[in-house]
């Protein structure tokens, strides 16, 4: 029988689960004193930083009996840290970018999810960056997917300063000249093959990577464990941006686990199981760099989920077209400061409470988010 954590219908419940695989204990009503209630002085060194799962993982491959060994560093040293929230619902278009922007917008976006426009409402970054007068490199995203260049900003003229938006892909486009060994991670959409982003590099973008970050695109290629994975490259400028500019927002997505488009069940697997160990270098580059040990808060998310096998509709693993409970609903995990480590909620919160919840542990104001700061994290 398919174990069925989140939509609840089948096999056991997620917190019995929980509580016996991960040592979690139920966590309580909010408390009359905040773990987040800080001197602004505090307030000011905080920094955040989200990670999102681009087309997520359902239960079976992830945190149900048959998929634990896909997600040893999830599992057994993060979780126990983390705030672990079990149901996080998206009531939104399943596209990647159109889904992304939806929580960096705290607003359901519309906006088509294969071209390249901004979100429609202001992201948390220019709201970080306007309500509390931070500066560029204060806010990044690194995204491998070519699709998400415009995600750092939206076109609302009010605001219009927010992230600056690393593609990977374009930087390796860029130094290699389209080298063959490179194609497959300069691939980018496998649901949809008629539509390819164009990928572009420059030289003055490869200089502001060796002068800013002080990398080059051959420390990657010595350092890294696998050429095949856009988000080894990813994870890898994150560490560096970590290092080099300490921003107080850092939002990072992670997409190779949505190679199952293709139906290659084997290679969604072991996009899971890289993603699950990048998770656990993010972590301990938190706590071994002195910018971030001890000030940060780390979120992990899906985007969204993926299709039920039982679904007629859908093609299971491969796709998230039904809108049904595995494809809506997924998890969040929070660590470090302003969390409550080894509790988890059953209760559900949307997808689009990130925004104001970001805004709340960072001290901006999200107005036009449609969602609400989930109080056990304030």
């Amino acid at each position: 029988m398919t174990y069925r954590l989140l939509s609840g219908d089948r096999g056991p419940s997620r917190r019995d689960f929980l509580r016996t695989a991960a040592g979690l204990s139920l966590g309580s009503a909010l408390m009359s004193s905040s773990p987040l209630v800080r001197a602004e002085s505090m307030r000011r060194k905080r920094k955040v930083i989200v990670i999102t799962f681009g087309g997520g993982a359902r239960d079976q491959e992830t945190f149900a009996p048959e998929g634990q060994l896909n997600i040893p560093h999830l599992l057994h040293e993060l979780i126990p840290q983390s705030s672990f929230f079990t149901r996080v619902v998206n009531r939104g278009i399943l596209g990647h970018y159109v889904a992304t922007a939806s929580l960096a917008t705290g607003v359901y976006e519309t906006i088509n999810n294969f071209a390249a426009v901004p979100p429609q409402h202001p992201t948390v970054f220019e709201y970080f960056r306007k309500d509390l007068h931070r500066p560029a490199s204060d806010a990044w995203v690194v995204a491998p997917s070519n699709g998400f260049n415009r995600i750092g900003e939206s076109d609302c003229r009010s605001y219009g300063q927010g992230a600056t938006v690393v593609l990977p892909k374009r930087l390796l486009r860029a130094a290699s000249a389209g080298a063959v060994n490179y194609a497959h991670l300069l691939q980018d959409n496998y649901e949809s093959p008629l539509y390819t982003p164009e990928v572009e590099g420059s030289e003055f973008q490869l200089q502001q990577m060796e002068n800013i970050l002080r990398i080059s695109v051959s420390d990657f290629l010595s350092s890294a464990r696998t050429l095949a994975s856009p988000d080894e490259l990813s994870v890898f400028i994150a560490k560096r941006l970590m290092r080099v500019l300490a921003p107080g927002l850092l939002w990072i997505t992670m997409h190779d686990m949505d190679i199952a488009h293709s139906g290659a069940y084997s290679l969604y697997i072991e996009g899971i199981q890289r993603t699950d160990r990048l998770c656990g270098e993010i972590w301990n580059a938190v706590q071994s760099e002195p910018e971030y040990a001890g000030n940060t808060t780390l979120l992990i998310l899906p985007d969204f989920g993926r299709d039920a096998d039982q679904d007629s509709g859908g093609n299971g693993f491969q796709h998230h077209r039904t809108g049904d409970a595995e494809s809506r609903t997924t998890w969040m995990m929070a660590l470090g400061v302003g969390t409550r480590a080894g509790v988890f909620y059953d209760e559900p919160v949307q997808s689009i409470d990130l925004a104001p919840t970001l805004g709340a542990m960072l001290g901006f104001s999200p107005v036009e988010s449609q969602g609400k700061p989930i109080s056990h994290l304030l």
